[in-house]
């Protein structure tokens, strides 16, 4: 068999919801609101308008205030034939950081965005992405319990599947200065693998960061040249081509950042360039999740992560 190489393309849409979530309630700056706002409208037309001449199905996330607030658009990407997966829960309703959330906070955000979600497309969610990719220690378990079949946050492995785990509070200590160095000189512990399956995140291979400029974000930047995002993705892609029979290159990007006109035309290079080496295929997040779990593409042991198997 040849290589295989599975490329998915994530699509975030959080449009105001992020701008919106700015954890103390403090009002969201009127501008980010309105980048937000051409995120759902502009940014999302010109996406779907790429995907369309590119013969590919994207996987899209939502949380639940941009399908609620912007449901003629969102429903495009329904109607297009798309993977369309509420981020649910916790892409949540206004884009909240899990990590901040109590577990009755997080269950009741995971609840209403699933119940947002069936109401729109009639089925259950299949995937989940938590904002910002900031998990908390019992996400995954949330995850197991709610029926969602795979994740999109963590970052065990950079281009393999495998089975996602839990990284519980009590499984690391953190060092503390003020206290004793043998209370916290100890090694991690063994966590305990979820039946989730895990499709790497990747903030190297992310629009946010290098094309979002924000004063209220330090981590930003908003001026980087296309040019070197491109070769950056190309290289890490060269890499994993050169040393995998099998992986997978999700792309993670954002409306209001790749609906820009200069990162369209990168992605453009983007897929040419991809579609330039044998083996690659264009696939959903959940095509990735379904192969792993029928054996199709071996992804990584979750014993080679440090973790226990899961319990089937």
């Amino acid at each position: 068999m040849g290589k295989r190489a599975l490329v998915c393309y994530c699509v975030d849409v959080d449009a105001c919801a992020g701008w919106l979530n700015t954890t103390t309630g403090k009002s969201a700056n009127a501008s980010d609101v309105s980048r937000g706002i051409f995120g759902a409208n502009v940014g999302t037309d010109r996406l779907l308008k790429f995907f369309d001449e590119q013969n590919i199905k994207a996987s899209w996330f939502m949380p639940s205030h941009s399908i609620q607030s912007f449901p003629k658009q969102m429903a495009k990407v329904r109607d297009a034939g798309h993977e369309m997966w509420v981020n649910s829960g916790l892409h949540g309703y206004t884009h909240e950081y899990v990590s901040r959330l109590t577990e009755e906070q997080e269950r009741k955000v995971m609840a209403k965005s699933i119940e947002v979600y069936k109401s729109f497309t009639g089925k259950h969610p299949k995937g989940w992405a938590a904002p910002a990719w900031e998990v908390s220690p019992r996400s995954m378990k949330v995850l197991e319990d709610f029926g969602i079949e795979y994740d999109h946050s963590l970052m065990h492995h950079d281009c393999q599947p495998y089975w996602a785990s839990d990284v519980t509070e009590n499984s690391v200590v953190p060092t503390n200065y003020d206290a004793d160095p043998g209370t916290w000189m100890v090694p991690m512990k063994q966590n305990t693998v979820r039946n989730v399956v895990e499709i790497p995140a990747n903030w190297n291979v992310d629009d946010w960061p290098p094309f979002q400029f924000s004063t209220r974000n330090p981590g930003t930047h908003g001026y980087v040249n296309p040019k070197d995002v491109l070769e950056q993705w190309q290289d890490q892609f060269r890499f994993f081509y050169r040393e995998n029979e099998s992986f997978v290159f999700p792309i993670s990007i954002h409306p209001q950042v790749s609906g820009k006109s200069n990162i369209i035309l990168m992605h453009e290079k983007m897929v040419e360039f991809l579609r330039s080496h044998e083996g690659v295929e264009f696939v959903t997040a959940a095509q990735v999740c379904d192969e792993f779990k029928a054996g199709t593409i071996a992804g990584c042991s979750t014993m080679e992560l440090g973790a226990l198997p899961p319990k089937l």
